[in-house]
């Protein structure tokens, strides 16, 4: 576009006032071509938008202190680099990896001297630019616990507890006697920070995650795919079959050898009953699968309303639920919450990476389980907490599989890239903000379901009375947790993560709000922290 082009169209639609416009070019002819009247409109709101974006704060980029205060890294993210035969890794690696960090120049990534042939996970995605929404560096995080915290042993007791449960199904649970050592284990740690109590054991602690059985009812019930009904059932793999439980295949991984052990699937596909299930949904899922499968499940909880498309589950704000003359499609309508539902997936990743790999690097739970093994095993002597060391959990890993390793259920181990924030709690947040945001949170679901202990039926439920959002928000932990179950996060990496994708998705809604031309009330809808949220247009 011509010099004089570019200041017509910002002065058109109000972005520089004629003084500013000639400040910035000062030696250009005040030509200002003459916008249509929805030309100029549409520039103001585009340019409205981004000032409000970009007044946003840079988030912090403190960390937890752990890089520093280790020389060895015990307490990064290294997986994938060279590491030595107690699985420390090669510094010049690690200090490379840092360098391109620093210089956010692809050549420098490309110099990174990896291990045996897995490659990182696109760091450089760190550094993305988004057009709405914030930037992707403007969204902050609370600190990681440390290394050596009560917190962090807190965590690895409750992963140690979740692998040896892994196949004990969630409606048993409540009466396992182990289950109920676990949930007493973790009541008594001055840093578990998750709900208390056997019935609370696993579950998170937004609205309705404590309500009716583990699972939502939308990992569960039918997805009508069109015309085209599908059950939920899947590929699982098989009970008692974990992975990286040896040194030699543990200190392997951890260099990037491909796995070379055979992952050993169920021939029989199952509704998800138990955590094993769980971690094997999310191992293969794409990004937003849960919440685009929740979001067809709700459009067609009520079929038979054909003339009025979903009118039971819309939002109380959208102004089509009362119209005698209009239904909402393209907006407030089912296309309008299959595009925001994916949009917002990629949206809050980007911040993800940027903390993962720019700020924090933090260690993940398979290689904390290396470093319990090395104190015990007297190869090194690492400062981890006695909450740990002392925990029923390691000592009933060591009985069960011979040492301190965390077993994996993954064939592969963790992926490579850091541990904080969990990418699917991320996707998790955002995806489930939007849809409590267009849908009515207080509504009943219908047909509710618990799985059969061996995962081949669905039982109906009636214990509890349902909602929407309580299902919703059940879902967004639901999903970040089946990475823990998975042994390859940890719960404030799931946490955490619901939190950053909440706030990506309210910048979204924020940008967007004013884009309608229908007169509403704007987003209503409750945060994960029970507080009420308004996104008002016009502001």
């Amino acid at each position: 576009m011509a010099l004089h082009s570019r200041r017509g169209f910002l002065q058109a639609a109000g972005a520089l006032s004629a003084v500013d416009a000639a400040a910035v070019e000062p030696n250009v002819p005040n030509l200002r071509p003459v916008l249509p009247p929805r030309a100029a409109a549409a520039l103001n709101l585009r340019d409205t938008a981004a000032a409000k974006e970009s007044a946003r704060p840079e988030a912090s980029t403190a960390n937890n202190g752990d890089e520093a205060l280790y020389p060895n890294l015990i307490g990064s993210f290294t997986k994938g680099l060279l590491h030595s035969q107690i699985g420390e890794v090669q510094l010049p690696a690690y200090q490379a990896l840092l360098h391109a960090v620093s210089t956010q120049n692809h050549a420098d990534f490309e110099k990174i001297p990896l291990g045996y042939g897995r490659k990182l996970v696109n760091a450089e995605s760190a550094f993305t630019y988004d057009l709405e929404g914030g930037d992707p560096h403007t969204f902050s995080m609370p600190l990681p616990p440390t290394f050596n915290s009560a917190w962090v042993a807190a965590e690895m007791v409750e992963l140690y507890w979740q692998a040896a449960l892994r196949d004990t199904p969630f409606s048993r649970l409540a009466t396992s006697p182990m289950a109920q050592t676990a949930a007493a284990e973790l009541a008594g740690l001055s840093g578990y920070q998750g709900p208390k109590g056997i019935a609370n054991l696993f579950r998170g602690s937004a609205p309705g995650c404590l309500v009716g059985p583990y699972l939502s009812q939308y990992l569960l019930q039918t997805v009508n795919f069109g015309s085209t009904p599908r059950e939920q059932m899947y590929r699982t793999g098989m009970p008692g079959v974990d992975y990286l439980n040896t040194y030699p295949e543990w200190l392997q991984l951890q260099s990037g050898l491909p796995p070379y052990r055979t992952e050993v699937f169920d021939t029989t596909f199952r509704y998800i009953r138990n955590g094993r299930d769980l971690a094997q949904f999310v191992h293969y899922d794409y990004t937003y699968q849960a919440f685009l499968q929740a979001a067809l499940i709700i459009l067609n909880q009520y079929p038979e309303s054909v003339l009025d498309f979903n009118v039971y589950q819309l939002n109380h704000t959208n102004p089509y639920k009362a119209s005698r003359i209009q239904t909402g499609f393209t907006t407030f309508g089912a296309a309008h919450v299959m595009d925001w539902v994916a949009r917002v997936a990629n949206l809050a990743l980007k911040p993800a990476c940027y903390h993962k790999w720019v700020i924090h690097r933090r260690v993940r739970p398979e290689a904390y389980g290396g470093c319990v093994y090395n104190n015990l095993a007297g190869l090194a002597t690492y400062p981890i907490h006695k909450d740990l060391m002392n925990s029923k959990a390691l000592a009933n890993n060591i009985q069960n599989s011979g040492n301190a390793l965390l077993p994996q259920a993954y064939v592969e181990g963790c992926p490579l890239h850091p541990s904080y924030p969990a990418g699917h709690a991320v996707i998790a947040g955002a995806c489930t903000t939007v849809l409590k945001a267009l849908f009515q949170e207080t509504d009943l679901i219908s047909g509710a379901v618990t799985p059969s202990e061996d995962g081949l039926t669905l039982i109906p439920d009636t214990t509890d009375a349902l909602t929407i959002g309580g299902e919703l928000n059940k879902l967004a932990f639901n999903i970040p947790m089946g990475r823990d179950w998975a042994g390859i996060h940890y719960r404030s990496d799931a946490v955490a993560g619901l939190q950053l994708g909440e706030a990506v998705a309210i910048a979204f809604m924020q940008d967007n709000v004013n884009t309608f031309t229908e007169t509403f009330a704007g987003f209503q809808f409750t945060a994960f922290d029970g507080t009420a949220v308004s996104i008002a247009p016009g502001k």
